[in-house]
């Protein structure tokens, strides 16, 4: 896969590097935050290979990669500007609730850092392992060097968050991480064990400071980080230019870091403190529920992006109990369960095809990475769905009513099943063990006995040929669909582009035309249901039901819309032979880029044979593809 070119892809899909305030990435999604989500053409999206789904929910625009996603984020941000814009806030004119904003920044501040914490909690758990089966003498160098490495990233959280908060607020990220010191600086942690033994108060300036403990918070940081972005502007409009490189910062530190220490520190620990009583609560008397939940409908989390909001639950208990029995469980459950309901899918269905992809699919999901078969297998045939959330909420009752929690934070995957190695021996191991099975059992058999209805997306050219009759015999009975030549030139195979993407037939078949002139015109009746805004690619859905994609140029769209003119809008109805588009062919060369012009059907499944006139001069409106359908 060339991940540059479908970096390119994805950024002129999402309404061009102007269109995105900034750019993030977790295991599987580039998450964008758009300024305009209405710019973002999704169905064009879906339609691009290395797209596995697109997602619209929780503030954030995803776009489902899979493994590849890290060098698909490196090429956007390795061309553009993005990582420079990425600090930007909201603009004004955004309609996004409240609910988004919040998950937005939770999502925004979070997943940048879970590569350490999971890497962090990971080692946590193969010392649990080692300890278990005694293999490492806790009280040896070596076991205590390995276990203050694993903790050095929860104990320096609110550093880590306030790097990444700092970007989601649009504040001087240095001075953010300079606040998070302060909460964890080892002269505050003495004089507040110092207070607290003594039975004496800590005061600034005659203003107590109440003896909290921040180390391996979440939310002080981030409403520090919040408040910061209101004071560091106020500083910046208040005092000179030339003053700001030194009086900004100074201004930003009196005042953020005492008001996080007397106010925001500690209500934001009382939130946590409230959000883990609150979970202890329903433990104690419905202790099945949260798990239950969590267990059902992680698919629906993780869609939204709402599970970024659970990660913190998970994360204040580890800190304040020791055990999370919220987030690690129930989504460990979950994924468990999506893998069981598409290795059942790859069990019985009948296209080679699809059973490899869902093979490979499920596996990722008992791995812990569930995008590949939610986007690719659940959501594409809803059964498969219903039987994860099944499963899932069969394992989480029985994990629920056994009190299962995990002691480290590690991606809900099944190698972190060490992490369930408590003080108490191996009963918490067993127990989730007992439940990974029943939530795969589970929704493996509901998976197999629902089947799925394999539609005609799936199959090969092999699998769709008609028993007992031949292509003339379908030519012969089907209706056929004409389209005209868009443009003036030389028609050549869709194989000739220079392009994998449209080579490979990925996106659909048709033809390619090298033109002689300027103009697009409209290849059928229909409407226009794609514009791009950089004008260089234009969608057609004929009143037959053809999808048609006319793409003027290779890579153009790096082009920002220079050389080209639409004379119509989205939404637009028009007839065959209308003026769509018009392009500077020599202005388009001259920026160096190849002006051939893929003509296709995106929705070439839809029909049975697409038949194309190939190396020869054709004008504009004569005919060029003869579609069965």
């Amino acid at each position: 896969m060339d991940h540059r070119k479908l970096a390119d892809e994805i950024l002129g899909k999402v309404g061009g590097e102007e269109n995105v305030a900034s750019l993030g990435h977790c295991a599987t999604r580039l998450r964008f935050n758009l300024k305009d989500d209405n710019k973002a053409n999704a169905d064009a999206l879906k339609n691009t290979n290395g797209v596995v789904g697109v997602v619209n929910k929780g503030g954030q625009f995803q776009v489902v990669i899979g493994n590849d996603v890290k060098k698909v984020y490196r090429n956007i941000i390795g061309n553009t500007r993005i990582e420079d814009s990425s600090n930007k806030q909201e603009t004004k004119n955004e309609k996004k609730g409240i609910v988004s904003r919040v998950l937005d920044t939770i999502a925004g501040s979070f997943f940048p850092i879970i590569p350490a914490i999971a890497g962090a909690g990971m080692l946590k758990a193969v010392l649990a392992l080692l300890q278990a089966f005694n293999w490492v003498n806790v009280d040896s160098n070596t076991y205590q060097v390995l276990l203050f490495i694993s903790d050095a990233a929860f104990y320096f959280l609110p550093v880590l968050l306030a790097a990444s908060a700092a970007k989601k607020f649009n504040v001087n990220q240095y001075v953010a991480m300079s606040i998070g010191a302060v909460l964890i600086h080892p002269t505050f942690i003495s004089l507040m064990n110092t207070a607290k033994t003594d039975g004496s108060s800590l005061d600034l300036v005659g203003v107590t400071i109440p003896l909290v403990s921040y180390a391996s918070s979440v939310i002080p940081i981030i409403l520090a980080i919040w408040f910061m972005s209101y004071i560091e502007p106020l500083a910046e409009r208040i005092i000179p230019a030339s003053l700001h490189i030194v009086f900004v910062p100074l201004l930003t530190l009196i005042i953020v870091a005492p008001i996080t220490l007397i106010i925001l520190g500690p209500l934001g620990n009382y939130v946590g403190i409230a959000l883990g009583e609150g979970i202890n609560f329903l433990n104690m008397y419905v202790g099945w529920l949260v798990p239950l939940l969590i267990g059902t409908f992680t698919p629906f989390l993780v869609m939204a992006g709402m599970h970024y909001g659970i990660i913190p639950i998970g994360m204040n208990m580890l800190a304040t109990k020791g055990i999370d029995t919220v987030a690690g469980p129930g989504m460990l459950i979950s994924n468990i369960a999506e893998g069981g309901a598409t290795l059942a899918v790859a069990l019985r269905a009948k296209n080679k095809n699809l059973k490899q992809l869902a093979a490979s699919a499920g596996a990722t999901a008992i791995v812990g990475i569930t995008e590949p078969a939610m986007y690719g297998i659940s959501l594409r045939f809803k059964r498969p769905l219903w039987a994860t959330m099944i499963g899932g909420g069969a394992g989480g009752l029985f994990i629920g009513i056994m009190g299962v929690g995990r002691y480290a934070q590690v991606s809900p995957g099944i190698f972190s099943l060490p992490s369930y190695i408590g003080p108490d021996g191996f009963s918490n191991l067993i127990n989730i063990v007992i439940g990974i099975c029943i939530s795969f059992i589970v929704a493996f058999i509901v998976s197999y006995i629902l089947g799925i209805k394999e539609d005609p997306i799936q199959e090969s050219a092999d699998d769709k040929t008609e028993a007992k009759q031949t292509e003339e015999e379908i030519a012969a009975t089907a209706d056929q669909l004409t389209l005209y030549a868009p443009i003036t030139g030389k028609v050549i195979a869709l194989s000739d582009v220079d392009d994998a993407v449209f080579a490979e037939g990925i996106l659909g078949q048709g033809a390619a035309i090298i033109p002689s002139e300027g103009k697009v015109l409209a290849p059928a009746d229909g409407v226009v249901t794609a514009l791009f805004d950089t004008n260089h690619a234009i969608g057609i859905t004929t009143d037959d039901g053809a999808e048609i994609l006319i793409h003027v140029g290779i890579d153009t769209v790096k082009l920002g819309g220079l050389h080209y003119t639409p004379r119509v809008e989205k939404g637009q109805t028009v007839k065959q032979g209308d003026l769509l588009l018009e392009f500077d062919i020599e202005g388009i060369k001259k920026e160096g880029y190849d002006i051939v012009t893929p003509f296709i059907i995106t929705n070439s499944a839809d029909f049975g044979d697409i038949s194309s006139v190939t190396e020869r001069e054709i004008s504009a409106g004569e005919r060029i593809l003869e579609i069965i359908k």
